[in-house]
């Protein structure tokens, strides 16, 4: 037992020795990486981020989806929408869009016309509720258009602009003439490309959209067709024929259409700057805004969808900005950045988000 002691306290002594006469140079640079290392650690224990804050654009807006296509009902009620209008007004939404007032037979509000078409009553008023909401809380609505889903089914926009036609007028004296938070028009229409007849399908609906509310603004949201858009990625569409091809159809609709909101989530994270800097130049040159759809769902995982990996949202709002865009809006905050989701997650990439815009 002494022996070991011996030897212990010998090893002790020559570790002393030997450090004594390391370098002081190489001593300070030890302390200093240790240093580093504890306050980095220190730093990512609170939360905070090694990359620079605030670099993107701000998600001032959100469509509202209660007439799910591929999506699943969370069946809220006025509470819990109202709960969710406080955490949106949180984080600084000022603008809630329902995406579709109808799909097929379903439908956001008791519609005279769209019932006799054979459509089911529904059991609660949501764009009343909306529109009472908004106003509440200091937001603009805006009223996106019936889907029949016909176009889906047969790609001719006739029905639409059929259908709309008394949707518009009827929403408007319902709903518009009432509600100051009434604030413009979703044509809910959505195309990738040079979509046949899909100009004078957006310009009719468009041009009544702003006749019969004295000019409100309209907007619509379409998608690029690129390699996550298409089964192939041989045939996703490149920028010289997105440019080519949406250059035609502003030059179309840019009289009645004032926003166009490409959804962000078809191209790959480095074709961001390329395909947004051309959406930019092309709203420039009609005088239409030009604002981002911000997905907040995840197109690159094997299931149909889960709320975003909060990096992936940061690089295209990030982009967003670079391209000097006017404004963000999401597809959609309730189910993939609401903390009240059904999807556990949101509510985890509510919290990075507002630490990454650094809002209490």
């Amino acid at each position: 037992m002494e022996m070991s002691n011996r030897r212990n306290f010998l090893k002790k002594v020559a570790v002393a020795a030997t450090s004594a006469i390391v370098a002081p140079e190489l001593l300070q640079a030890a302390t200093k990486a240790e240093s580093a290392l504890s306050q980095t650690a220190a730093a990512q224990g609170a939360g905070n981020l090694i990359v620079p804050k605030e670099g993107g654009l701000r998600i001032t807006g959100t469509f509202l989806d209660e007439i799910s296509h591929d999506i699943p009902h969370q069946n809220w009620g006025a509470k819990e929408w109202e709960a969710d209008f406080r955490h949106m007004k949180a984080i600084g939404i000022d603008t809630v869009i329902v995406i579709r007032s109808g799909y097929r037979k379903f439908i956001t509000y008791p519609s005279p016309y769209l019932l006799k078409q054979g459509c089911y009553m529904p059991s609660v008023d949501l764009i009343d509720l909306f529109l009472r909401l908004a106003e509440k809380y200091g937001m603009k609505f805006y009223f996106g258009l019936y889907d029949s889903g016909k176009y889906w089914d047969t790609h001719d926009m006739t029905y639409e602009v059929e259908h709309n036609k008394y949707v518009i007028d009827e929403v408007w004296n319902m709903y518009g003439r009432r509600y100051k938070s009434f604030g413009g028009w979703y044509i809910s229409g959505e195309i990738s490309r040079a979509t046949r007849g899909a100009i004078g399908a957006f310009h009719a609906m468009g041009k009544q959209c702003k006749e019969v509310s004295g000019g409100l603004p309209t907007f619509i949201s379409p998608w690029i067709d690129g390699k996550k858009a298409v089964s192939n990625a041989q045939n996703a569409v490149t920028a010289d024929e997105h440019e080519r091809e949406w250059d035609e159809i502003f030059d179309g609709i840019h009289d009645v259409v004032d926003a166009c909101a490409f959804q962000d989530g078809h191209i790959d994270y480095d074709e961001l700057d390329l395909f947004f800097s051309i959406n930019k130049r092309l709203a420039d040159k009609y005088g239409m805004k030009c604002w981002t759809n911000a997905e907040s769902f995840d197109r690159d995982m094997p299931i149909r969808f889960p709320p975003i990996k909060f990096d992936k949202l940061r690089l295209k709002l990030e982009a967003a900005k670079r391209a000097g865009y006017d404004k963000a809006i999401t597809f959609e905050f309730s189910h993939f950045m609401s903390p009240q989701s059904a999807y556990l997650q949101a509510g985890h990439l509510y919290d990075r988000y507002k630490e990454y815009f650094e809002i209490e």
